[in-house]
């Protein structure tokens, strides 16, 4: 129904956390796409919705075929469709890739159509109501009532979580990653690994912990019943929205390249620093954007597809990242489908050529990943979108969750310090579930 929910906006601000708690976190159903914790820009959007046939939200769309440069109220891009994810294993198998077809619990697809949805616009601080005519008036009158948020509870001591792989055992794929590339059948390869928790979880305490510690603007909560995923995303897949003459653009910021924060000002600066000439994260980097290139022009208008931005670090509490930007202008009729058909699995999660990479990597982790490498996030009823990378994420199921975490291998990687990169990317997510890294990460 969210393609006629009706709309008012609430009399006050409130704090998100505050909203969400008191009106949406015992919903079976329930979304949380989060601009994070005192964010001064942006939005966030929160509500519910009923799970529906994945394949209404992800091709029957045109992407931004109807928008033109009207937004909703308030200037809100997205005002009804759907929230939702889609994994890695089934998109590298609508690829042609081998892939697992273990469903590891967690289905690959899993998109909510939205009946109720609250848009806050940090910038202006102002919050925007869609649902039901019966429904709207009440979530604005409980809005203006919302206490304080809960301080998170503090993570129970789960002790250290289960690795897919030992230390040794991943370095040990690295080493035939790097045989790949000297055979040229790769020049890159995007290497990942999983961390598991056997323990019954609460998503919304573990979710609060994470957005504390590793505030992120593409954070995101989708709950469907036992499964949840929780984000703490840094990295935008696609962003799709009517550029100034009505015609959609499409964006993608990659990210290849982390380096860790540092203890004080100047340690930090120098990892920064380091970070932005190091000669491998760059290449890393430039091979995933021409990658990204090559795929956005299978669905963009000839001669749109550019680069915005190359090789920028950006920062987060955890880590330093190497970002960059592409865009073009999509071709009249192109639906969602197409633009996921062409673009995913996401070249930062596969390495590149991207078939042969996902062939490789089918190969050496001989295991599912699931949601992980997978993207989340929401697609509007009139083809606008904006998906997020399934990266330092936990994916709760009934009795346990997982934690993925990988990096990009090309010829002149270190083993030792991409099995650390792993370690600093898998952290935090497991601290927020209360689990440590096994021994060696």
């Amino acid at each position: 129904m969210s393609d006629t929910l009706a709309a008012a906006e609430a009399a006050h601000w409130a704090d998100p956390a505050s909203v969400f708690a008191a009106l949406f976190s015992h919903e079976p159903h329930v979304f949380w796409l989060d601009a994070g914790p005192g964010a001064r820009e942006g939005w966030s959007w929160m509500g519910t919705g009923t799970p529906e046939n994945p394949a209404d939200a992800t091709a029957a769309v045109v992407a931004g075929g109807s928008g033109g440069e009207a937004a909703g109220p308030g200037g809100a891009d997205f005002r009804g469709g759907w929230v939702g994810w889609s994994g890695y294993d089934a998109a590298a198998a609508r690829a042609d890739a081998p892939a697992s077809q273990d469903d590891d619990g967690v289905p690959q697809d899993l998109w909510l159509r939205v009946d109720r949805l609250v848009a806050f616009d940090h910038g202006a601080e102002r919050i925007h109501v869609f649902g039901g005519p019966d429904d709207v008036p009440r979530v604005v009158a409980a809005i203006a009532k919302v206490p304080e948020p809960p301080v998170p509870a503090p993570a129970p001591d789960r002790g250290r979580a289960r690795s897919r792989h030992t230390p040794a055992e991943y370095a040990s794929l690295i080493e035939r990653c790097r045989d790949a590339i000297r055979e040229g059948d790769a020049y890159q390869l995007c290497l990942t690994t999983r961390f598991e928790v056997e323990a019954s979880v609460d998503p919304v305490q573990t979710y609060a912990r994470l957005r504390a510690a590793t505030p992120a603007h593409h954070g995101g909560f989708v709950r469907s019943g036992p499964i949840a995923l929780l984000s703490a995303s840094p990295e935008r897949f696609l962003d799709v929205r009517p550029g100034p003459d009505g015609a959609a653009i499409v964006r993608t910021r990659p990210i290849k390249g982390t380096r860790p924060r540092g203890e004080d000002p100047a340690s930090d600066a120098a990892l920064a620093e380091e970070l932005r000439a190091s000669e491998k994260e760059r290449a890393e980097n430039v091979m995933i954007v021409d990658l990204m290139r090559n795929d956005l022009s299978r669905v963009c208008l000839p001669g749109t597809v550019g680069v915005d931005a190359l090789l920028e670090v950006e920062s987060y509490p955890a880590v330093h990242q190497l970002v960059s930007t592409v865009s073009g202008r999509l071709a009249p009729g192109t639906t969602v489908g197409d633009l996921l058909a062409s673009t995913f699995p996401a070249g930062s999660m596969t390495g590149a050529p991207k078939l042969s990479a996902m062939t490789i990597l089918h190969r050496l982790e001989a295991a599912p990943r699931g949601v992980f490498s997978g993207c989340f996030g929401w697609i509007g009823d009139d083809g606008r979108l904006d998906l997020a990378m399934v990266i330092r994420s936990i994916v709760v199921r009934h009795d346990s969750a997982y934690v993925g975490a990988g990096g990009g291998i090309t010829w002149r990687s270190d083993a030792a310090a991409e099995v650390a990169e792993v370690g600093i990317k898998a952290r935090a997510p497991l601290a927020a579930l209360g689990a440590a890294l096994p021994p060696g990460w």
